[in-house]
């Protein structure tokens, strides 16, 4: 089992939820996040005055997935979430060693 996270633009959230549905991934968590990476920010104006806008905002997504799906999924997100520009995003993989469903008592796989 891995645990598959992924920090994109927020607007391509539903695009992205849209492609794992359709491959069988049961649930999802989402947080909205902020932050930068290559993109470092940017500059705005507000009321005449420019300041610097250090930490973008971006959606984290997690997913529990069987090692058999991974790959799937990362080329799912990869494919929706992708604009061809800078801050796009990036995709973390991470074993998981236990899964419990709190309700039933179901471990590993079955939990998923």
């Amino acid at each position: 089992m891995k645990m598959v996270s992924a920090v994109i633009k927020p607007f391509k959230l539903d695009e992205v939820r849209e492609a794992l549905s359709t491959m069988g991934v049961q649930g999802i968590t989402v947080t909205d996040v902020k932050g930068f990476g290559r993109q470092k920010g940017h500059t705005e104006l507000y009321r005449g005055a420019e300041y610097v806008v250090d930490f973008l905002p971006k959606v984290k997504l997690e997913a529990a997935v069987s090692d058999d799906l991974v790959d799937r999924v990362i080329e799912a997100i990869e494919g929706a979430a992708r604009t061809g520009k800078i801050g796009d995003g990036k995709i973390f993989v991470t074993a998981l060693e236990q899964v419990v469903r709190i309700r039933t008592g179901e471990t590993g796989r079955e939990a998923l």
